[in-house]
């Protein structure tokens, strides 16, 4: 498989994905703002993600992906089929038990990620009533991810991809709609919600469903819950169990310290909750097109050079995706911290979304900027873990990442409220990266190739350079009054950000890099 052809095909379409998810947040950012009722839905649709990132994309991938992938290349591609109908069988039943639990808790579980909000009973009650809607989200969402994961496992790529844009285009949908004709126009997001998960697992059945995944989906039919008494005695299914107990501690680790965090957001001024969440989607464009798409690509072909007991190829595929990260992160972590201001105005600064909204917005990004590298990073050292199906080390480092990351917003928060929040993960997460990056190296899994010193140097030498040019050139301009032309800000935005990647690209050719060669090198 072509690893860079694979990566560029995902990172386009996770592109797509990611510009349709602007669109998204441009029209969300403008017709609600933000206030008590964008905090309350934010609050609402992060609770099914947090359950979704810890049953699914999650501590069930790590543990999924690597024994399925070695069935499929020790086993072949059938008994690796009947293996993810199976496990798919038994996680719908679980789904369904968690969702209806959700309904009847959703108070308690509101009440624990926000402290009441500091007891507006008004935007609590919301909050629970937008949770209980939305929990059918979870088993749609859930699903979703692991069939992603199984797609992603035959190498099919691109459905996963290009999945999440029908979320987005659901948001828009709705946003526009339906707004007009409700008492309370947010409810509009979470009819997006519902029909976006909806619509992404009714794409990713009819993908499963071409490779042949459901050949055998009408025995499982017959006697549903004897077929999943014996599902739950299959070896590979309690492999997989087995591998999800410290995976779920893993996530879960990362998942309370969202829920901590969540609830510091939610006792602050009001609308901090909102203002980091916008900020979350800036951060999600280059963390995806990257991060995202090389995490993909890397864990099924770790696991297969794993089970051949490649060293050398494991090694290679690690410092490939390294660099990687390392060319295109640092400058774009120095290009958020310069140009938050710029970016959130033109992304964010229409209708209801006010001066002060793009001011504490900014902030924000430019906290989470700082930690940008750590965050993608992760994505590509991860793998090198799951892939050897040791997970336990992953969840040691986590649950240290975790009490750093409390001590800093300890320490942060005070001195700057919601931006704290943001720098306490941003930092904690490069600690995270490098503790991965140790333990690979010291186990012999990594071994860095020469020239990195060097490659570092010119790195940071030219991304320096590049956020001087950007921090000059938008300092000329006045991005907020420019928001009665919105044309003309995206047209000089895109001024800047294109010489910037000229200027940068110009210097590290200069340094004696090219980008093809870089990209091509695995």
């Amino acid at each position: 498989m072509n690893l860079f052809k694979t990566t560029v095909t995902i990172s386009f379409f996770t592109f797509i994905s990611r510009i349709t998810g602007l669109v998204r947040e441009i029209l969300i950012a403008s017709y609600f703002g933000v206030s008590d009722q964008t905090d309350a839905f934010f609050v609402a649709f992060r609770i099914p993600n947090l359950l979704r990132r810890l049953f699914a994309e999650g501590a069930f991938s790590q543990a999924f992906i690597p024994v399925i992938g070695k069935v499929k290349n020790v086993d072949g591609e059938d008994r690796a089929k009947k293996l993810a109908l199976k496990i798919g069988y038994a996680l719908s039943f679980m789904l369904i038990l968690i969702t209806f639990v959700g309904i009847i808790t959703s108070s308690w579980i509101v009440l624990a990620m926000t402290g009441g909000f500091n007891e507006n009973l008004e935007k609590y009650e919301l909050t629970v009533q937008m949770t209980q809607w939305m929990f059918s989200y979870i088993f749609f969402i859930s699903l979703t991810a692991l069939s992603s994961g199984v797609l992603n496992i035959f190498l099919k790529f691109k459905v996963p991809a290009i999945t999440p844009v029908l979320l987005n285009l659901s948001f828009i949908f709705c946003t526009v709609a339906l707004t007009p004709y409700l008492q309370e126009p947010v409810w509009a997001l979470v009819v997006a919600v519902i029909i976006g998960g909806f619509s992404q697992l009714t794409l990713q059945i009819f993908a499963l469903k071409k490779i042949g995944v459901f050949k055998d989906i009408k025995v499982f039919l017959k006697r549903p819950l004897k077929k999943l008494f014996e599902i739950s005695r299959d070896e590979n299914v309690k492999k997989v169990i087995t591998l999800m107990l410290p995976a779920t501690l893993a996530v879960s680790v990362a998942q309370i310290s969202l829920i901590i965090n969540t609830n510091i957001a939610a006792r602050l001024e009001s609308g901090s909750v909102s203002w980091l969440s916008y900020a979350d989607r800036i951060m999600e464009l280059p963390t995806a097109l990257l991060g995202v798409a090389l995490g993909t690509v890397l864990l099924p072909n770790l696991t297969k050079a794993w089970s051949e007991n490649n060293n050398n190829k494991t090694s290679s595929l690690i410092d490939w995706g390294l660099k990687l990260v390392v060319f295109f992160c640092i400058p774009s972590a120095f290009a958020l911290a310069v140009l938050a201001g710029p970016i959130a105005s033109v992304v964010f600064h229409y209708g209801a979304f006010s001066d002060n909204d793009l001011l504490m917005s900014s902030k924000a990004i430019s906290a989470y900027s700082i930690g940008i590298l750590g965050l993608v990073a992760i994505k590509i050292l991860a793998p090198g873990f799951y892939a050897r199906q040791d997970i336990k080390t992953p969840v040691k480092i986590a649950v240290i990442t975790l009490i750093l990351t409390q001590i800093l917003n300890f320490f942060f928060v005070p001195v700057f409220a919601h931006a704290g929040l943001a720098l306490a993960i941003s930092l904690a997460a490069l600690f995270n990266a490098l503790m991965l990056l140790i333990v690979l190296i010291k186990t012999g899994v990594y071994k860095p190739k020469h020239d990195w010193i060097k490659f570092l140097f010119c790195v940071f030498i030219a991304s320096t350079i590049t956020a001087f040019f950007c921090y000059v050139s938008s300092s000329k301009i006045n991005w907020i009054e420019l928001q009665e032309y919105p044309l003309i800000r995206a047209f000089w935005f895109t001024v800047i950000i294109g010489f910037s990647v000229l200027l940068y690209l110009l210097q590290i050719r200069i340094f004696g890099y090219s980008l093809k060669t870089l990209l091509l090198k695995h």
